[in-house]
């Protein structure tokens, strides 16, 4: 999983080497057993391990203390580098890469990483519980099936990573909701950055895409694709 900053210069990652200073060599192999299930290609969705399964072996048993305690160390030692959170709705223990916003446009298109910050704008900053598939088509496109088809096709890499998941709203509306992995893909720094950019309450396409072209996430002089 990869998670987006706005800081390109990333530091050796000898800092890894703050581990063994942090972590017993049991604990050690856990994180690194979290990293190896992290991953998109291997697991297919399934991201991380479960918290039973990172107890186990931890060999503790139903401690919070001890679960967080090891999730906070892992952090400190490597937080430049990498983020380990914990989905308590999916229960999963997920190792999220940090990487800069240019090295970003190597896993998302801007349309997928527009409609993931527009997505992220109103659940986390508006609070809406989702988004419909209707107002991305109003904020995105326009009501042509070449629209849908093309929103639908930025929309799959974002559920292929785990970052969104269809809501089910009991109509026949289509939603999605952010899961902890896509509430975790921008840094903090990168969404101050993102407000510092925004004219108004509202986010519109024209800003979100602006915001990461000032950030040279695409080549200079690329067009925008109507």
């Amino acid at each position: 999983m990869d998670s987006i900053t706005d800081d390109s210069s990333l530091y050796s990652l000898n800092v890894l080497q703050a581990l063994k200073g942090i972590l017993s060599q049991e604990e050690e192999l856990v994180f690194m057993n979290i990293l190896f299930s992290s991953s998109a290609t291997l697991r297919s969705g399934n991201f991380g391990l479960s918290r039973k399964e990172v107890e186990k072996q931890l060999r503790i048993t139903d401690q919070d203390e001890a679960f967080y305690s090891f999730i906070t160390r892992v952090n400190q030692a490597v937080g430049r580098y990498f983020q380990v959170i914990y989905d308590e709705k999916k229960d999963q223990v997920i190792a999220m890469m940090r990487v800069s916003a240019r090295a970003a446009r190597s896993t998302l298109s801007k349309e997928s990483l527009a409609i993931l910050l527009f997505m992220f704008y109103q659940q986390e900053v508006l609070q809406h519980e989702f988004t419909l598939f209707d107002q991305l088509l109003s904020a995105f496109g326009h009501e042509t099936t070449k629209a849908n088809q093309r929103l639908l096709l930025n929309i799959d890499p974002l559920k292929k990573i785990g970052a969104v998941e269809e809501y089910d709203t009991n109509s026949l509306e289509k939603a999605y909701q952010l899961t902890a992995i896509g509430v975790n893909m921008f840094s903090d720094s990168f969404l101050r950055r993102t407000v510092e950019f925004s004219q108004s309450n509202q986010l519109s396409k024209e800003e979100v895409l602006k915001f990461f072209k000032r950030y040279n996430l695409y080549r200079e002089g690329e067009e925008e694709r109507q």
